[in-house]
């Protein structure tokens, strides 16, 4: 779904679920080479804080561009600009929910900004923040 800048409104939301498992985070840590110990298992360094190892941010992060380019507005877009606060940690099994709204539209530049929250089963805030992204306009055919 691909959605023009003049088809978005303020207020409009859209949601993404996922549930975050060992093998995204093995992934994760192979693409980044980010292979912090709070992310392993067999580490003891996250267990004074945490009852098990945390998901890496960037996994996170990916299921709000998720929404950006599947949902809201779409695959032609591009980030330009995004401010997340972490406020609990995402663990293995916890199912996220990344829900984005529009707060801004400027048709000018061609930008929409958007609050950023993401839910865990509990109903945990666990990111809050807002991006900014540039919406591609569409091309004729």
């Amino acid at each position: 779904m691909s959605i023009a800048i003049d088809e978005l409104f303020i207020g409009q939301i859209a949601r993404l679920k996922r549930v975050f498992t060992d093998e995204d985070v093995k992934l994760c840590n192979e693409l980044t080479r980010d292979f912090s110990p709070v992310y392993q298992v067999n580490e003891n360094v996250w267990k004074n804080f945490y009852d098990q190892p945390i998901v890496p941010g960037l996994l996170t992060e990916g299921l709000i561009t998720q929404v950006i380019s599947q949902k809201l507005p779409g695959d032609a877009c591009i980030l330009l600009q995004k401010e997340l606060v972490f406020y609990y940690p995402v663990h293995v099994g916890d199912e996220i929910t990344a829900e984005l709204e529009i707060i801004d539209i400027n048709e000018t530049r061609n930008w929409v900004t958007q609050r950023v929250s993401c839910y865990n089963q509990q109903g945990n805030e666990v990111v809050k923040g807002q991006v900014v992204i540039l919406i591609l306009p569409k091309q004729s055919s």
